[in-house]
């Protein structure tokens, strides 16, 4: 039992300690203890001398005494001292009697008040114990998200380490800026003082002087080869691809043409990307089947080896119709004089900045390698340079600005090892290294336009880029 109810306890248990000292007390203090007390309905005579009367005297349920007593006659003197002392006591009794009520009555009021407090006490209790564990759980949650916060911003660190490096360098940009500003503004204030037609004229002029000087560069010589780079792979291990170095800027066809023999078709495609994706524009059927992989096309037209002859033939993708054909003279052709790698590459035509030209060998020459610059309408052969490299020794070869170049294998550890100047008609030899991928290479040739050689390597469409060293021509040049 909570304290409360303890002292309502107390305080019930001395109200009925008081009822039974009444009970007990009072018939002796008036000389009626010689009273027995019997039922409620029953009347207990008392000693007629006295004149008393007492029908009942008991507790009720809450613990109270009730006496009904009834008084001597009226004959008996009033006077009498015990009457008196009776009166007084009957009194008192009735005083106490109605104390002992209004505290009952209090003590009941204040028993129901504290089972009141009690309840609503044990309901905060509840509440203070649920607002405890919510706190615990909200602190617990507070502190989970405190943490994933902090676990969010612990990446930005480096960021922001960054970011003082960063405002270091902005600090040093502002300040270039500030520098190049005001040397802007000097170089604005020059050219203010020229009108824009002059500005214009010096501009015109500047780009003349260009133009007569790109026109007194010497054709490059080979520096350096660097690449490849893979644009396809499709076909055989063998064939051709190329474009016209000859074309207009906007016009970058490519021609395709898979195998060495016993093959008629010429796909065309209208760009490099279209090649790529496969997007096939027109098929050509030649007339005769082709020799080797060493053709090349030429404003507008293909040149190539007629199949077991060394007939050279010209034909044209607009007409579609043959507009030339010649026998290279004593040229050895059906794998006499072809390549290290064979496949009918006896004749190898090819073009350069100065015009068309044929590489092969004869028989007068010992099977060496002749130069021979043809007639790009006619075939006709303008003039020859015989060499003294063997043309079954050479992996393959390519002109840039009049000049042979011609590697030592076709295969791994490739590179540019001889090279013959027909402007000089001398020879040297070299050492320009080349990344040989896919370790078989059966076409190589130069493209003026471009400034590339396209190549077909092991079943591999590929470019090499080249770096060229230019001579300004002088006065006394030719």
């Amino acid at each position: 039992m909570s304290p409360p109810l303890l002292k309502l306890g107390a305080v019930l248990s001395t109200m009925a300690m008081i009822s039974n000292w009444m009970s007990q007390t009072l018939p002796s203090l008036v000389g009626l203890n010689i009273t027995r007390i019997t039922t409620s309905d029953t009347l207990t005579q008392i000693s007629p001398k006295e004149g008393w009367q007492v029908y009942s005297s008991a507790q009720d349920p809450d613990g109270r005494c009730i006496c009904t007593v009834v008084a001597p006659e009226q004959n008996l003197c009033s006077r009498d001292a015990k009457s008196r002392q009776l009166r007084q006591l009957l009194e008192k009794v009735q005083n106490m009697s109605q104390s002992i009520e209004v505290l009952n009555l209090r003590t009941q009021r204040d028993f129901q008040y504290v089972l009141k407090m009690e309840t609503q006490m044990k309901g905060l209790k509840a509440k203070f114990r649920q607002i405890e564990d919510d706190r615990k759980t909200l602190m617990t949650k507070h502190f989970q998200e405190l943490k994933e916060k902090m676990d969010e911003l612990l990446p930005l660190i480096p960021v922001l380490e960054q970011y003082k490096t960063d405002a270091k360098l902005i600090t040093q940009f502002k300040e270039e800026i500030r520098n190049l500003s005001t040397v802007l503004t000097g170089i604005q204030e020059e050219i203010g003082a020229y009108d824009y037609d002059e500005l214009h004229q010096r501009v015109l002029s500047l780009e003349t002087r260009l133009r007569d000087c790109m026109k007194k560069l010497t054709c490059g010589k080979l520096m350096k080869i660097t690449g490849p780079i893979t644009v396809k792979i499709s076909g055989t291990r063998f064939g051709a691809w190329m474009t016209d170095p000859l074309a207009s800027e906007k016009n970058n066809r490519v021609w395709y043409m898979d195998s060495y023999t016993n093959n008629k078709i010429v796909r065309e495609y209208k760009s490099i990307a279209d090649f790529v994706s496969g997007a096939e524009s027109r098929t050509y059927n030649l007339p005769f089947k082709w020799a080797g992989t060493n053709h090349v096309v030429y404003n507008g037209s293909l040149y190539f080896n007629k199949y077991q002859s060394n007939i050279i033939i010209k034909y044209s993708f607009d007409t579609g119709r043959v507009l030339a054909q010649r026998s290279l003279e004593y040229a050895g052709f059906h794998n006499v004089y072809p390549y290290t790698w064979g496949g009918f590459s006896d004749i190898d035509l090819m073009a350069d900045e100065i015009g068309l030209w044929a590489v092969y060998a004869t028989n007068q020459n010992a099977g060496n390698i002749v130069i021979s610059q043809l007639n790009q309408d006619t075939l006709e052969v303008l003039k020859s340079w015989s060499t003294g490299y063997p043309k079954r020794s050479a992996g393959e070869s390519f002109m840039i600005c009049g000049t042979l170049y011609v590697t030592n294998s076709h295969l791994t550890g490739a590179k540019v090892y001889y090279s013959y100047s027909t402007k000089t008609s001398t020879y040297e030899y070299t050492d320009i290294p080349f990344h040989n991928q896919y370790f078989h290479i059966s076409m190589l040739d130069y493209n003026a336009r471009d400034r590339a050689l396209y190549a077909w390597n092991n079943g591999h469409q590929v470019l090499f880029n080249v770096t060229l060293f230019h001579v300004i021509k002088t006065e006394d040049d030719t």
